[in-house]
């Protein structure tokens, strides 16, 4: 029987989460309490019910004894955690003897959930089997973005994988004009292509027949930080070597921006705060945050040439800007830009603005809701075979993750046993390790493989359903 997803909250969040779940022939259905968000949710192939999701009666109506899995993606981190309980015990109730075990799914914001979540006691008292935090998950793909200005996308798999999305130029002699498999002879350790788009033509999975050109859109595999000089020279940008210990300038004092200070004040880099609200400004003052050494908060306007002068901003490696009014984060970036800073950042709230403000000579933005849906996804394909990963820069290409199970055909095969259809690449493999984490490998053919074993696998959209059946076959 196909289980179905239960996401509550029908918000962008929700209702992106449900679409791509619909595009993988998933059952999934939605539940708001709103009715301007029920309106919202009827454009979807789902099952959508009006009404409160911590009530058993609703939940029985969206099909609680088929689900698999419980996705709370509502605005409150309460009710989420209180759905995800409420799920877990309705589930328990209404199922058949023998069912699967209910997967339950909660999104938070306040860092004091994360933290439960993290030590284990909201799996304990609350049912909750994953927590997604989709700020720290921006601030970690900012984080990583802001390492190369020649970045249109970095897709953070977790675990020191990474796909990277960035434009072949015309300094790549190495690798430009000759097929991949002439590349691949000359070049040992030559990175995995999963998606190539050339203006006015189709997206493809690379082959080694296949020539890159100048002005080629790419998304390649890498595994470590470590790794992004090289690849991104060899696809030919002049990139400098950026400080691993940068001096960062954060405009606004809020939730987001007190994430991103905490991150880089860890990596041991002296950080400014300018926040224009002297209350926030204080408040922040007044925590275990803000008595950091390391730490200077400004209070100020963030639109304001002179005080920025004043804090020598222009001497600052970094300035990230993280309001709560998408346009003011990115005047207060291009302020920034404009008076020296090499490197600006941005983690907002709509997705239209992220692929525009590049164009405008900001180094790296990250749209906080969409890194919510990512890490949803990937949290239930960790579960169950499917789409989690979406390119930007080269459409119709989409990542799935395919897990080895105990008891698998493919436990004791090699890679090569496994049968992908022709357009299609594995570009990592992930192994639990002795001490409970995930490593990332590159995808030897010969490899082994094991039970726990992840595998990564790049392909066009209308060939999933056909690995899928092979797969699981």
């Amino acid at each position: 029987m196909l289980l179905r997803i239960l996401i509550a909250g029908a918000g962008r969040v929700g209702l992106e989460l449900a679409k791509a779940l619909v595009g993988e022939d998933k059952q999934v259905a939605v539940i708001d309490n709103d009715a301007r968000a029920i309106k919202m949710a009827q454009g979807v192939d789902a099952l959508v019910v009006h009404g409160d999701t911590c009530q058993r009666a609703i939940l029985k109506e969206a099909g609680i004894n088929e689900a698999g899995v419980f996705v709370a993606a509502t605005s409150s981190d309460e009710m989420n955690i209180i759905a995800c309980a409420l799920a877990r015990h309705a589930h328990e109730k209404e199922s058949e003897k023998g069912s699967p075990r209910l997967l339950t799914i909660c999104r938070v914001r306040d860092p004091k959930y994360l933290r439960e979540g993290r030590e284990g006691h909201l799996r304990n008292w609350a049912g909750v089997d994953k927590v997604i935090h989709p700020v720290d998950g921006s601030v970690r793909k900012l984080k990583t973005g802001l390492k190369m200005t020649c970045f249109d996308e970095v897709i953070p798999f977790g675990d020191g994988a990474f796909i990277l999305e960035m434009e072949v130029t015309k300094d790549a002699g190495d690798l430009t004009f000759t097929s991949l498999e002439e590349v691949c002879e000359r070049i040992s350790d030559m990175p995995i292509i999963v998606g190539l788009k050339r203006q006015n033509e189709a997206s493809i999975i690379p082959t080694k027949h296949t020539q890159l050109l100048p002005k080629d859109k790419v998304a390649v595999a890498a595994i470590g930080t470590e790794s992004f000089s090289r690849i991104v020279r060899l696809f030919g940008h002049d990139e400098v070597d950026f400080t691993s210990i940068p001096r960062v300038a954060i405009f606004g004092a809020g939730l987001v921006s007190q994430r991103v200070a905490r991150s880089f004040l860890a990596d041991g880099c002296r950080v400014t705060v300018i926040e224009s609200n002297l209350t926030k400004a204080n408040a922040l003052s007044g925590t275990s945050l803000g008595a950091n050494s390391l730490l200077d908060i400004i209070n100020g306007d963030h639109d304001d040439p002179e005080l920025l002068r004043e804090v020598e901003l222009a001497s600052h490696d970094i300035a990230i800007a993280a309001l709560d009014n998408d346009h003011a984060s990115i005047a207060a970036a291009l302020m920034a830009s404009e008076l020296g800073v090499p490197r600006t950042g941005l983690i907002l709230s709509t997705s239209d603005m992220v692929s525009v403000v590049k164009r405008m000579g900001i180094t790296f933005a990250v749209d906080r809701k969409r890194v919510a849906v990512d890490l949803i996804l990937a949290a239930i394909h960790e579960e169950l075979t499917g789409i989690f990963a979406v390119l930007s820069t080269v459409p119709d290409i989409v990542g799935i993750c395919f897990p080895i199970r105990a008891g698998s055909d493919y436990v004791g095969k090699t890679l090569d046993d496994i049968p992908l259809p022709s357009h299609a690449v594995t570009c990592f493999m992930q192994r639990p390790s002795d001490d409970g984490r995930m490593l990332t490998l590159g995808p030897s053919g010969q490899k082994v493989l094991q039970a726990g074993d992840r595998l990564i696998i790049f392909l066009p959209p209308d060939e999933v359903e056909e690995l899928e059946r092979r797969l699981e076959g």
